[in-house]
């Protein structure tokens, strides 16, 4: 592998999430940093450039996927023959760079996805590898395996790199999609068009998916509406879209179900993301993609809605104050 390079994603980043960055670009020669924030920090933008790197602001055009896109489209210019996917919120070791390339220098393609294993830090377990090739493919558990790659199905965006042979043939990410399932999107879009993916157990990439709370043996990720809608609806259409290749389209119905479930049972905000998880599936069924302020902006405004409570200043006349729970 020739060079490559990183594409870092920033939203409203806290220093924390800066300290990521610069730690990052220390170890990469190619860094291209996404501003997915509402509103431009000039002075933040200029620092970063004033460290070596590329700076964007992106306004979360298109989301994540939007970010991704910008992005890749730089390091390709810069004649990158891989590109690594970092959101902010995800550290990485001295190791990590120099592990996935040669892990990248020993496969027999230039073409292909490689992502390291995934540790649910609150779940404690690692995401597994699904082997390809099957209509109703088995999950395969390697928490153990400390080396070799692992054709999967899908993999994670954060962490993962992709080929620049591969970028040129499977396209951009859906900007459609936003936010939500982009990665796996990605993966079967692959797999579909004989491009390789591969879990790379040599590495390990530590993680959370939301607020993930326990309850025994069961769990909720406690995100928003707004975030319900979209897993919804692109988890539907997004298998229904690869059902020739494998016969997942029916776990949609069961995942959201599932997601409807843990929210009447532990989540605050429940009919907000009961009706946004229903819109979802909807919508997936349909094929409505979008943004969900456009498609539906009353539902939108409902689910997104913060709560406003009266309280008291002092004994004076009472006065609104604003909470968000979502």
């Amino acid at each position: 592998m020739k060079s490559f390079g990183l594409i870092f994603v920033l939203y409203q980043p806290r220093e924390k999430f800066l300290d990521n960055l610069v730690k990052a670009a220390a170890m990469c020669p190619n860094v291209v940093a996404v501003d997915n924030s509402p509103e431009a920090d000039l002075r933040l933008h200029e620092g970063l450039r004033e460290q070596g790197m590329q700076v964007i602001f992106n306004c979360n055009e298109g989301g994540l996927a939007g970010a991704y896109n910008k992005g890749a489209e730089v390091l390709l210019a810069l004649q990158c023959d891989l590109i690594f996917l970092l959101d902010q919120d995800s550290e990485i070791d001295a190791s990590f760079f120099n592990t996935m390339t040669q892990a990248a220098s020993r496969l027999n393609t230039d073409t292909f996805l490689i992502g390291p294993k995934i540790y649910e830090i609150e779940l404690q377990k690692c995401m597994p590898v699904i082997p390809p090739g099957k209509r109703f493919p088995k999950p395969v558990r390697i928490d153990e395996q400390t080396a070799g790659v692992f054709p999967t199905l899908c993999i994670i965006s954060s962490g993962s790199a992709i080929s620049a042979a591969a970028y040129r043939t499977l396209g951009a990410f859906r900007e459609d999609y936003f936010i939500e399932y982009i990665d796996i999107e990605y993966s079967l879009r692959a797999n579909s068009r004989n491009v390789p993916v591969y879990m790379n157990a040599a590495l390990t990439l530590r993680q959370t998916n939301g607020r993930i709370e326990r309850h025994g043996n069961l769990f909720t990720t406690n995100h928003a509406a707004w975030r319900r809608y979209y897993i919804a609806r692109n988890a539907v259409h997004c298998l229904h879209l690869y059902r020739s290749h494998w016969g997942l389209h029916w776990f949609s119905g069961l995942m959201a179900t599932q997601d409807a479930i843990r929210v009447l049972l532990f989540d605050s905000q429940k009919l907000k993301k009961i009706i946004a998880i229903a819109c979802g599936y909807v919508d997936g069924m349909f094929g409505t993609l979008g943004t969900f302020e456009r498609r539906h902006p009353h539902i939108a405004a409902f689910c997104t809605r913060t709560t406003r409570k009266r309280t008291t200043i002092g004994g004076s006349s009472p006065v609104l104050a604003t909470e968000d729970k979502s």
